[in-house]
Parts: C-alpha cells; structure tokens; sequence
C-alpha cells in the first residue's frame, strides 16, 4: 500500500506542478486582458451556441491547456458568472480544440507514418470527426436549452482587468513604479488569490481519483475486460490479437506493432481499421478513468464532473463504434 500512496504522489506532484504554473499563468492573463483580443475568433461559436462572452476566452486557453481554461470556467461558476448549463457547455466546447492539435502533433507526426495514408488518414478523420460532433452539440444544445440573450453582454458574465479596482488597504503595497509595472504587480497577487483555493481542492481530488485508478489497476479490476473474446467475435485475425491488447493499454505501441503488419501484406487496411475501432472500445473508458475522471471531477466536482466524462466518452465510443459496424457491413 506504501508503494501505492508513493506512486500517487510522484503522479500527483508532477501533474500538478504544471497545473499550478498553468493556473497562474492563466489567471494572471486574465487579469490583465491578454485574452481580450484573441477571444474574437470565437465569438461567432458562443454567439451561436447563446454561450456567454467569457466562454469565448476560456476557449482561448484551451488551446493550450484545457485544464487551465476547466478551471476558468469552474472559477467563473463558483462566483456566479456562468450558469451549469454555460459551465457544462462551455467545458465540452474546450475539449474540442485538442483534436485539431493533435492532427499536428499526433496523427501527422506518428500515426499517419506509420500506418499509411489511409489507415492513418481514415484514423486522423475519425479524431477530428469526433471534436466536430462535440462542437455540433455544444451548438445545437446552447440553442435548444440556454437564452438567446446569454453572450449579448460581453462584459456582464466575467469579471476584467480593466474593470478591476484595488482597495484602500492594497494602497500600501504599491512601491512607485512604473504604473504597467504595478498592473502586472497586482495583476498577480489577484491572479495567485483568485487560484489557490481551487488549486488546492483540485491537488486534493486529483490524488484521491489517482489513488483510486491505481489501485484498481492493480488489483486488476480494469483488466477484466477480455479482449481476445471480442477479437473472435469480430473475426479479426489472430495475428492481431496482441497488437489489439497491447493497444487497449498503450495506442502509440498498438499502433507501432500494427503498422509492420500492414506494411508486410499480414494484414488488409480495412482489417487493421477494424482492430483499431475494436481497441478503440477498451481503450477509451480506460483512457477516461485514467485521464479524464481525475481532471474533471478535481475542477468541476464529482457530480458535473462525471456527467462530463460520461458525455466525452460517449461521444468518441459512439463514433468509433459506428465506423466499425460500417467497416464490417463493408466486409460482411
């Protein structure tokens, strides 16, 4: 159990390390507007979708943390700046941007070469098809469920830098600088007392869901699952069955052991297609109660949280599973 607890700490304070640099980065940003400018790229999809204007921002910070931007729009719902249906939408809407950049970093960097053009390319289409459906339902549900009104006042929903005033009491901090100099000053003191109780109830929960899917993994609860059942009942080849297995628990070293087997003529495109949508049903759950249940319900709480990763991997198992019935009508 020793091991376990240290295990969970090593991951925790790693993890959260870079939670924390992000957190006050973002935070910090947000004080001083950096955002303001960039936010209307996005202004059409929250206009659309009747999200508010700080939607907009947060999805700003998502592209390069969603978590940082989670934690924005946890923040602005604890202060009564968004409602749970905007925070809920909002969330779902972040989760998109990391589809597009991993084309860059992922499929076009590892996948695409190493399966092919068209089982890479078939792959990477599938990933972003699946940002696409959140996006499509962040839309129509905004529209079908939140007021048409909710993003027509910019500057009602989140608080500004450029609205924020400093009491009497922070006078006696302020050394004689240069006045940017003092912005960027209490732009972080704001940034560090606007974050660090939510910080910390995240480092909290986090370690508690780590522990919990370590554990589980360990005693082997979330390896129950038996693939090579499945393989049968798919029809997939045999020599396939460890590359599927192994990427239940490891898509990039699937994926790598796959990709010989294409190249060699073992294996026909469609049939590696379909031993990736297979390995695409384990491996996303497990993925979820790894990644994306600690990251959730440390931001947003058990019960949203939950709801999330519920309507994440939904989506992306849907999707997936909808292509493999293709595939097999395709080849039945």
């Amino acid at each position: 159990m020793l091991d376990l607890l240290l295990q969970t700490l090593d991951n925790t304070v790693s993890t959260m390390t870079t939670v924390f640099i992000m957190l006050f980065l973002t935070g910090f940003m947000v004080e001083i507007n950096a955002f303001q400018r960039l936010s209307h790229l996005a202004r059409p999809l929250v206009s659309i979708s009747h999200l508010p204007a700080a939607s907009a921002s947060t999805f700003v910070i998502s592209l390069g943390s969603a978590l940082a931007a989670n934690t924005m729009i946890a923040r602005l719902k604890a202060e009564g700046h968004l409602s749970e249906r905007q925070a809920l939408l909002s969330a779902i809407m972040n989760s998109v941007p990391v589809y597009f950049r991993e084309l860059f970093t992922y499929q076009l960097a590892f996948v695409i070469p190493i399966l092919g053009i068209f089982v890479g390319g078939a792959y990477a289409v599938i990933s972003i098809a699946t940002g696409l459906i959140k996006l499509a339902l962040v839309l129509v549900l905004g529209r079908a469920y939140l007021p048409g009104d909710s993003s027509d006042s910019p500057d009602s929903s989140a608080p500004s830098a450029s609205s924020t005033s400093f009491t009497s009491s922070d006078a006696t901090l302020q050394p004689l600088l240069p006045q940017s100099k003092k912005n960027y000053k209490y732009a972080a003191i704001k940034s560090l007392r606007g974050q660090s109780r939510i910080f910390l109830r995240i480092a909290g929960l986090y370690f508690t869901m780590t522990f919990l899917v370590l554990y589980l993994s360990r005693e082997g609860i979330l390896q129950s699952l038996d693939v090579i059942s499945l393989a049968h009942l798919f029809a997939i080849p045999p020599e396939t069955v460890i590359p599927l297995t192994i990427y239940v628990a490891s898509p990039k070293a699937g994926i790598a052991l796959l990709g010989p087997l294409i190249q060699n003529g073992g294996i026909s495109e469609t049939k590696a297609l379909i031993v990736l949508m297979v390995g695409s049903l384990f491996m996303l759950p497990f993925y979820s109660l790894r990644s994306l249940l600690p990251n959730y319900t440390s931001v947003f709480g058990m019960r949203m949280g939950l709801i999330l990763v519920v309507i994440s991997t939904g989506i992306s198992v849907a999707v997936r599973m909808s292509v493999l019935l293709m595939l097999l009508i395709a080849t039945g």
